[in-house]
This record gives C-alpha cells, sequence and structure tokens, in this order.
C-alpha cells in the first residue's frame, strides 16, 4: 500500500512537471458578414460571408520547453465558413496552416503547410486591410498566401534586422524543381518603423517557367495615424509583366480604426491591362474580442482586366462590393 501511494506521487509530480513545461492553447475567429458585390457579367449579388474581415477559424497551438532555450512548438489551423459550416481552403482539415518544428537562440525552423514570406510581408506591412474585407490589396495584387511542403527558417532579430527564408519542395519524381517553391525576406521592424523587401519564386510542373515576385513594403506609426507603402514587380508564366503600387493608412479612434489604401496595377504587356483600385473601411470595437465592421471598394478594369472585389475568403464576382458585418476572437 505504502508503494503504491509513493508511485502515485511520483506519477503526479512528474505529470505536474510535465504540464509545467508543455502549454497548448485553443485559439479561433468567428466571422460573418452581409457582402453585397456588383459590376459582375451575371449582375448584383448580394449574400452571406462566412470570413468577410477574417477567415473564420479554430487552432490548435503548443510549445514544450526541451530545456537549454530549445522549444518545440506546433500549430494546427482550420478554416471554416460560418455562413454554412463547410470546411475551408478546399476542404482541407488543417488549410489554413499545419506544422511542427523547432526554436530557440538560433531562431526558429518549422516545416508544414505555412504563409510565404511574401505573403507575410504584403499582409502585415503593405496592406492596411491585412488581407481581409473588400479593400483587401489581393483583389489586384499577387498574394503566393499559403506553401505547401514548406521548410522555414527564420532569424532571431539583431537591433530590429531579421530575415525569413522558405523551401517549398515540389515532391515530382526524378526533377526537384519542378513545382518548388522559393520565397525570402529581409527586414526592419523597431519602434514605429517597419520595412520589409520579399521575394516569392514558384517553378512550373515541367521546371520550364515560373512566377517571380518582388515586393518592398514600408510602414510607419505617426502619432495619429500609420501609414504604409508598397511596390511589387511581376514575372508571370509567358511573358506576363506587372508592376503595383500600394498606399494604405489606418486611423485609430479608440478601439476603432478607419482604413484606406489606393492601388495601381500597371501591366507591362501589349494587351496594357491596367487597373486601379480605391478601398475604405471602418472597424467599430465593441469589446477586446468583438468588433462591427463596414467596407467598401470599387476596381476600374481598363483594355479587358477582369480583376474583382473580394474579401478575406471570397474573390468576388464584380469590380465593386460593399460589407457590414461583425466578428469575435477567442
Amino acid at each position: 500500500m505504502k508503494t503504491s501511494v509513493i508511485a502515485a506521487a511520483a506519477l503526479l509530480a512528474l505529470s505536474g512537471m510535465t504540464h509545467a513545461q508543455t502549454s497548448v492553447s485553443i485559439y479561433g475567429i468567428v466571422d460573418a458578414g452581409l457582402v453585397r458585390e456588383s459590376g459582375g457579367p451575371d449582375g448584383n449579388v448580394t449574400g452571406l460571408g462566412g470570413g468577410v474581415a477574417s477567415g473564420s477559424r479554430l487552432g490548435f497551438r503548443g510549445k514544450e520547453d526541451l530545456g537549454g532555450g530549445l522549444s518545440a512548438n506546433f500549430l494546427l489551423e482550420n478554416g471554416f465558413n460560418s455562413d454554412n459550416g463547410t470546411l475551408g481552403q478546399g476542404g482541407l482539415l488543417f488549410g489554413r496552416q499545419m506544422y511542427v518544428g523547432l526554436s530557440g537562440n538560433f531562431g526558429a525552423v518549422r516545416m508544414g503547410r505555412q504563409y510565404s514570406p511574401y505573403y507575410l510581408a504584403l499582409r502585415d506591412i503593405a496592406d492596411p486591410f491585412a488581407a481581409g474585407l473588400a479593400g483587401r490589396a489581393g483583389n489586384v495584387m499577387a498574394t503566393n498566401t499559403r506553401v505547401n511542403n514548406m521548410i522555414n527558417y527564420q532569424t532571431p532579430k539583431f537591433g530590429g534586422f531579421f530575415a525569413d527564408l522558405a523551401y517549398g519542395l515540389g515532391e515530382i519524381a526524378g526533377d526537384a524543381q519542378k513545382s518548388r517553391t522559393i520565397g525570402a525576406a529581409i527586414g526592419y521592424e523597431q519602434g514605429p518603423a517597419a520595412i520589409k523587401l520579399a521575394h516569392h519564386q514558384l517553378n512550373n510542373a515541367t521546371a520550364t517557367d515560373r512566377t517571380k515576385n518582388t515586393l518592398l513594403a514600408a510602414r510607419y506609426k505617426f502619432s495619429l495615424a500609420e501609414g504604409s507603402i508598397g511596390y511589387a514587380v511581376n514575372k508571370g508564366l509567358g511573358a506576363a509583366d506587372s508592376r503595383d503600387f500600394i498606399l494604405g493608412v489606418s486611423v485609430p479612434f479608440g478601439p476603432n480604426r478607419l482604413l484606406g489604401s489606393y492601388i495601381r496595377h500597371d501591366d507591362r504587356t501589349a494587351m496594357n491591362r491596367d487597373a486601379h483600385q480605391w478601398a475604405i473601411g471602418y472597424f467599430y470595437g465593441l469589446s477586446k474580442r468583438t468588433d462591427l465592421y463596414v467596407a467598401y471598394a470599387r476596381i476600374g478594369n481598363d483594355n479587358g482586366a477582369d480583376f474583382k472585389v473580394g474579401n478575406a475568403t471570397d474573390t468576388g464576382t464584380g469590380d465593386k462590393a460593399f460589407n457590414l458585418g461583425v466578428r469575435h476572437t477567442f
């Protein structure tokens, strides 16, 4: 009996130590809003979007202390459509992100389905709409959002400077270059200033051609507002060639924010299919976790260009869109 009590106490102590060294958190966003789209070939469309300002999601984030400053990390993030309960990202269980890795004084290494360095530069620095609402930069600009089979290394910050390197395996037998993705970013972020230079390259399935996107993005927080700017050079499959310019502003009013942006797409090919987008949005904070939002964006397409106004989870049907909804984070 005495031996059993001692064994049970030892197990409880070990369990307490393990719990103290390992943490798992559950988080998420539930977003739903009214979406009114117009200017499309099939006329006006009104519907309920299941992720307008932010894609609705349920995530699990974990970290285990391995000692000596080394930690194991994982993230499982499921995307879903709150309007009808279906899975997002084409029905993938953890389609938003899914990775496992190690972190320490050397930085962090992660493996799995992850955001590209290019996308993070666009979302976090250049785009005041943070890839959501009708004003998202992805309506007109390349986003290169996620990469499968990606090995990612992020350096620690040195005086505000850092680097982010990514390699996505194409996993095609006989040629490692087929469908391969290469990404990288270098940046500086300290105090009110942030700047990042990012590059993304994707080979096609035969490795005979590739798309290349390079973005220089900068953001500065002034006393009354935050301004952002970005310039992208795009080389696509075949002879595709374009330049993108984005100018954004975010003005806080206590828990509320006013957003605005202008994007110019300059097509350098003979077709000259230019476009520009104007957008405005507003978040009204009901609490730290819940806000109401409203947004409007309009695209002007030239010479047969066919860009559409979407939102965080919808590619859109026309060249104008209005959003009105609610978002809750937990």
